[in-house]
């Protein structure tokens, strides 16, 4: 689409039948909503249906999608392949008490790709994959603690979440921050056995490790620290990281909830991380809820062996639910070496337009991502940790405007999150989401000379 086109298109979208919808759901969901993260501005706008790359609120406004329900839909809406399946399966019962031949079939797959995985126990979310991942680490050494990096998002276990904060002034590069609960009421022992450490911070690293050693089971770790500003890792830090981990018995959790559809065997291999655990989530449900935790063989014998009592008991009523076996075996054995690349072509040559745009004019904005994921920062250098992310209250209503922005160019623009793309998109998409910043970057100059 041409920018003349854009400007066009720029009536702000109707949302007659959202707002009717929105004020029947204020009296029964609190504020209106039952996920923290559905973004309202001011209110949400209601889906009726998604087709491939795109998706069509209950207004009739049509929109393409770069959130794809948090980077979980890596194929799309009504991916064809995964409704087939999923449709003939419920013909013969949705879940069971007892196990499945679908389950193993999506183990074998996560095995075969991702190297870290020797074995895997199947959960429902990526916050439970998490959760239980600590907590084998915790059963394997026999340690409380867990160190996790500073402003990263690992899901709604006490343990995973405290920390996401910073305590400390952001601008005290020195400080290192205290791990804040996530929320009021949270036990005060919590954030005494969560340490952080900061991304692609190498000094201080090691000693910060070695006088923890006692006292942690793990090290958790988002190989893109997406929540946290899709922050690229230096391969320095994670030398350091990993070396440090191994010198002190001290596991690595890499959560790949997210970054798992960063390629065919995962995000670590990419970055030279080589964990004792990976959680997974997301790509590998195609669509329906799911989590997996996955690892070295000595580790996940915590889970159970044929002979001992385990020493972690981990069930969940709907946890290998054939659904999601099913769906997420077909999902991902769409995904492959050709697909992935598919996926790092289109995000290549988008990150590369943007970065483009924003040199052609100058413009106080970055990108990072890599693969299908991207974020817009409204900042001259991209960030490469967490505090250097983090928005001022101007810079997030610069944000704040870049999504309202897209939405009336018929794009949905994840709002301080990561964008991913998907393989219905072709570079025609791409096309749309550059002219769409090519002319919000118009725009901002506009107004930003008009305020001065």
């Amino acid at each position: 689409m041409s920018v003349q086109g854009i400007h066009a298109a720029q009536a702000s979208p109707a949302r007659t039948k959202s707002t009717r919808l929105f004020r029947r759901a204020v009296p029964v969901f609190p504020g209106g909503v039952t996920r923290a993260t559905v973004e309202k501005d001011p209110i949400p706008f209601y889906v009726a249906y998604g087709e491939g790359a795109y998706l069509v609120d209950v207004d009739g406004n049509r929109l393409l999608d770069l959130n794809n329900n948090f980077t979980t839909l890596i194929h799309g809406h009504g991916f064809e392949p995964v409704r087939q399946a999923a449709s003939d399966l419920m013909r013969t019962g949705t879940c069971f008490a007892n196990p499945t031949q679908h389950e193993i079939g999506l183990a074998e797959l996560l095995v075969d790709r991702i190297p870290a995985i020797e074995q895997v126990r199947f959960v429902n979310s990526g916050t439970e994959a998490v959760m239980f991942a600590i907590k084998a680490a915790r059963a394997f050494t026999g340690r409380p603690g867990i160190v996790r990096v500073e402003g990263a998002y690992h899901g709604a276990y006490d343990w995973a979440e405290a920390g996401q904060a910073v305590a400390s002034n952001p601008d005290d590069r020195a400080a290192i921050s205290r791990a804040i609960p996530a929320y009021h009421g949270t036990p005060a022992s919590v954030a005494d056995d969560v340490h952080l450490i900061r991304f692609n911070d190498v000094d201080g690293l090691e000693q910060r490790l070695h006088a923890l050693r006692d006292r942690v089971a793990c090290l958790l770790i988002d190989p893109m620290p997406s929540r946290a500003g899709l922050l690229h890792p230096n391969a320095t830090f994670i030398e350091a990281l990993s070396s440090a981990a191994r010198k002190h018995g001290i596991l690595i959790i890499a959560d790949e909830v997210l970054n798992l559809r960063q390629g065919y065997a995962g995000a670590s291999p990419r970055y030279g991380l080589t964990p004792d655990l990976v959680t997974a989530g997301k790509i590998i449900g195609g669509g329906f809820p799911i989590g997996a935790i996955g690892g070295r063989e000595e580790i996940m014998r915590v889970f159970g062996t044929q002979v001992n009592k385990p020493l972690l008991l981990q069930g969940g009523t709907f946890s290998a639910n054939p659904v999601s076996m099913v769906a997420g075996r077909v999902a991902m054995e769409a995904m492959t070496h050709d697909s992935f690349n598919h996926l790092e072509a289109l995000g290549e040559r988008l990150r590369d337009g943007l970065r483009s745009s924003i040199s052609r004019v100058d413009a106080p904005f970055s990108v990072t991502g890599a693969a299908s994921l991207f974020r817009i920062h409204p900042k001259t250098n991209a960030p490469t940790e967490f505090r250097e992310a983090l928005l001022s209250d101007a810079e997030g209503l610069v944000m704040r405007g870049l999504a309202r922005h897209f939405l009336q160019c018929g794009i949905l623009l994840p709002h301080g999150a990561a964008a991913s793309l998907s393989t219905p998109m072709t570079n025609s998409d791409i096309d749309l989401i550059l002219a769409a910043f090519d002319d919000f970057l118009s725009v901002h100059a506009a107004n930003e000379r008009a305020q001065s």
